[in-house]
């Protein structure tokens, strides 16, 4: 499988999945998440994959610090509903990430590992995603602000010719060439600028 050079650039994300170590799938349980590893997930590369990927990534580092962050561990909520552009597809790489589901995850083993309701939609939250640990209640919020990396101003009419099959081999090439460079510069450029990937730690009143 040939990809673009920058995807093994990209940070990868290493989680401790109980359930794994249970099941001897994985030694103590760890697991070793990468962008291609999305990508494969999502069939595509896209600035919505690479956002769910990124924005995932930092908000568990930020809950579990100089922790490993726990795989089934996490409840996730959306500002938006399931059906809402493209939330479902951020929430299939949320999903894959932290083991979060609504009723269609693991159902457990003796009242242990169950996957199932740690993802809610239509959340009265201020941005886009709140993440929430199980054991310590500790929550973040977070969201990607992706218009702010422009786009190549060539990719909306080299899209539309390739759309309408009137693109040649070469202006294929070029469109997914801009198109994937974008995605680079969201994850390798902006990857950790809080302007573009906000977390917000959610502070409870007494």
């Amino acid at each position: 499988m040939q990809t673009p050079d920058f995807f093994a650039a990209v940070p990868s994300l290493t989680l401790r999945d109980p359930l794994a170590n249970f099941l001897g799938a994985a030694t103590d349980g760890i697991i070793e998440y990468h962008y291609l590893d999305v990508v494969k997930l999502a069939g595509h590369s896209c600035p919505t994959v690479a956002g769910a990927y990124m924005l995932t990534h930092k908000a568990l580092h930020n809950l579990y610090k100089n922790e490993l962050p726990e795989r089934g561990a996490v409840r996730v909520e959306f500002k938006d509903s399931l059906l809402n552009g493209v939330t479902g597809v951020i929430a299939n790489v949320v999903t894959m990430l932290t083991g979060a589901t609504l009723d269609t995850g693991f159902k457990g083993l003796g009242g242990q590992f169950d996957r199932r309701n740690l993802m809610a939609f239509d959340a009265d939250i201020p941005l886009e995603i709140r993440f929430t640990r199980l054991d310590t209640g500790t929550q973040v919020d977070g969201a990607a602000h992706l218009r702010q990396i422009a786009m190549d101003p060539d990719i909306p009419a080299l899209m539309q010719r390739c759309l309408q099959g009137s693109a040649s081999t070469e202006e294929r090439r070029l469109f997914g060439m801009k198109w994937q460079d974008r995605v680079r510069r969201i994850l390798l450029e902006h990857g950790d600028d809080p302007t573009v990937f906000a977390i917000h730690p959610v502070t409870t009143q007494a």
